[in-house]
Parts: C-alpha cells; structure tokens; sequence
C-alpha cells in the first residue's frame, strides 16, 4: 500500500498534500476510539466472485486498516451531523443502540459457565465488558461461539427521533449522515441540517418534522426487509454454487441449536444449513435453551452449540436457498457435572417424521381409546 512506503504512479503525487494528512488525522481519532472502547465483534461477511455469469468462489471478505480509517472517519461525520443539529435544535432521526436486555445478559451468563467462563449476571453491561470477554477467548476452541453469542445477545440498532444512545459505538449521540443516496435516514439528516443551517429552501418541513416517529418505524421495516432479501440472495448464490457437491463432506460448527435441529456453517465458504433432528440417532433429543444444546433424554449425549463436526451435502436448493446436512460426526458424551438441563420443547431421532404415534412401547403409555374415559379411571370435576 502507498502509506506503507509502496506508492505508484496514481498515489505518488497525492502522499504529502492528501494521504499524509489523510492517515495522521486517522491515528489521532483511532486514540479516541481505543479510550471510548466500542464493541470489537467480528462480522463473517463473504464475497462471491463470478465469471460470465457463473461463480467461480465464495471467500471471507477481508477487512483492510484503510477499511477502517474509512468507517472511523464515517463515524465522526455522522456523529457531527447529530451534534450539529442538537445544537440547533433542529429535530433529527437518531440511529439508537439499546443495551442488551438483562433476559439476554443471564442467558448469555448461563451459557458462559458451561465452557467454564465466570460472568457475572448482575453486573451492568458495558462494551468493555463484552470486549474483555471477547479478548480472553479470541486464541481459544470457543472463540467463534463466544463471539456468535455476544452478537446474538445484542439489540438491534433502529431509527427513532428520541435519543438513548449507541451502546455499540459507546456514544452518547449518533445518527447516519454519510449516504444519503441509498438511505432515507440521511437523507433526512441532511435536510435537517439545510433547515437548522439555512443552506437553502429544500430543508425538513414542519410536516415531517411531525411524522419522524412514523418516518422512522416506516425506514426500520424497510431496512430489515432489504436485509433479509441481501440474506436470501446470498444463501441462493451459495446453494447454486454447492449444487455440483451434493454428496461431499464438509467440516463447521453448530452455531444455531433449535429443537427441530442443529444449524452449522461451513468452513469452506461460510454456508448455513440444517440437520434435522430426526437424523440424529434413535432417541428423543431435548432443546436446552440454558447451555444451548440438544440433550439425548435416554443416553444424556449432547450436540452443543460451538462444537466442530463434519457432515454430509444431502441437498442444495438454490430457488429458496435451503442447505441440508446429514451429521458425520459423534456427539458429546454426557456431562456428569453439568448441571441438570432446562428443557424445551424435544424432537424424535433415528430418521422418522416428527414424533411417532403413541402406542404401547413411546413414553406416556398408549393414546386413550376415543368415546369416554379408560376403564377404571373416574372423571374428576374441573378446578
């Protein structure tokens, strides 16, 4: 890169009057992001490549430090158009951050001790907190989970008028400025500041002053439906890109847990599909919405989020995206220290579709015959 010493005929006559300027001005912001700390999680974003219309590979996208100097300096722009319309008193669109909810934080506490990680449940949550966690599991077997939960123990980011804050960012104001072309938000923003700065006669009417509660809501829904549809996209270009491998094995992780499955996501292109939990062997399996795992009711074994398993391409669906697996690999065995699990709802192994008929044999006993009560049994009144 130009800035590491390796500049090129386009950035060698730029270096003095721009990129120097340009980079020493970064590292001076990058001292007051390391003192405000916001959260360091990871994000899995991936790149597909095409040629002639066919994809040819699916990598992990790259974040590069220009990357960053770009987001940072991004940031304080938009943290200056919050800033400058307070000062105004021009009303404003916030891009607001709650802090995680105390459901989520003792959920994310009961998963900790089952990796034998202490976190205490009543403390407040601060992002040095999550990135203390983050650090001392980055170089071990559960740093992906550990960073899969945290993300998931997070709220999600919304536009609203009133101000709480960006737990993420840790700043006390902040609202989207840089692109204005592509979000409605900005674009809001910046007729804001046409208003508040009298830049000319386009800026925010008194009438959507009024409906910025309703304007907000209306651009939530909208950006969470562009990105489920980037979502799906992305899941159909990966399934069409697997197709040609059904039948090969492939090594991941369980990252999602359900009672009707495990999800897991490949190494090699960052995949997500399902094993239904009917192909898991021959026994009931339990949700342990505490630790995160399903539980064998009969032999006690485990598939807990996090673990590294191999298994089977049994179909690939490119029209909905759809990836299933059949799992290679053997559960945990059962844990004699583990706390007892708390149990959801459970789904049948060994390949049948959903639970089986009750009969004479199935836990429970056989179905009550139709047309009254068993034989023996007396009819108590309703309480």
């Amino acid at each position: 890169a130009a800035i590491d010493g390796a500049p090129d005929d386009t950035t060698g006559p730029i270096m003095e009057a721009i990129l120097y300027p340009l980079w020493n001005a970064y590292r001076a912001m990058l001292k007051g992001r390391l003192k405000r700390a916001p959260l360091q999680i990871d994000s899995a974003e991936r790149r597909i490549h095409m040629t002639n219309g066919e994809i040819t590979s699916i990598e992990r996208r790259v974040s590069l430090e220009a990357h960053r100097l770009i987001e940072e300096m991004m940031i304080q722009a938009n943290v200056c158009a919050a800033e400058t319309l307070e000062q105004k008193k021009t009303p404003l669109l916030y891009r607001v951050h709650d802090a995680p909810s105390q459901e989520k934080l003792f959920n994310l506490g009961d998963f900790l001790g089952t990796i034998g990680k202490p976190w205490t449940k009543g403390e407040p949550a601060t992002t040095k907190r999550f990135n203390k966690l983050l650090d001392e599991t980055r170089d071990t077997e559960h740093a992906e989970v550990v960073n899969e939960v945290v993300l998931r123990t997070q709220m999600q980011a919304i536009y609203s008028p009133e101000n709480v804050g960006h737990f993420g960012l840790n700043l006390d104001r902040y609202a989207h400025f840089t692109s204005p072309i592509r979000r409605y938000s900005d674009l809001i923003v910046h007729r804001g500041l046409i208003r508040a700065l009298g830049l000319g006669k386009d800026g925010l009417t008194d009438r959507e002053i009024a409906e910025l509660p309703a304007i907000a809501d209306h651009v939530v829904m909208t950006e969470r439906r562009s990105m489920a549809a980037e979502r799906d996209a992305m899941d159909r270009y990966i399934a069409a890109f697997l197709e040609d491998r059904v039948g090969g094995s492939f090594t991941g992780r369980i990252t999602g847990v359900t009672r009707f499955g495990l999800f897991v996501r490949l190494d090699e292109t960052g995949a997500d599909g399902l094993v239904p939990v009917s192909s898991l062997g021959g026994e009931y399996f339990s949700h342990d919405d505490r630790t995160h795992a399903l539980v064998g009711e009969r032999t006690g074994r485990r598939w807990p989020l996090g673990k590294r398993v191999e298994v089977k391409l049994l179909e690939a669906t490119p029209v909905t995206g759809g990836l299933i697996f059949e799992m290679l690999s053997e559960p945990d065995a059962r844990d004699p220290n583990a706390q007892a699990p708390r149990l959801g709802m459970r789904g049948r192994g060994g390949g049948g579709n959903g639970p089986p008929k009750r009969g004479a044999n199935r836990p429970g006993g056989p179905k009550p015959p139709r047309g009254g009560t068993p034989k023996g049994v007396r009819k108590g009144k309703r309480r």
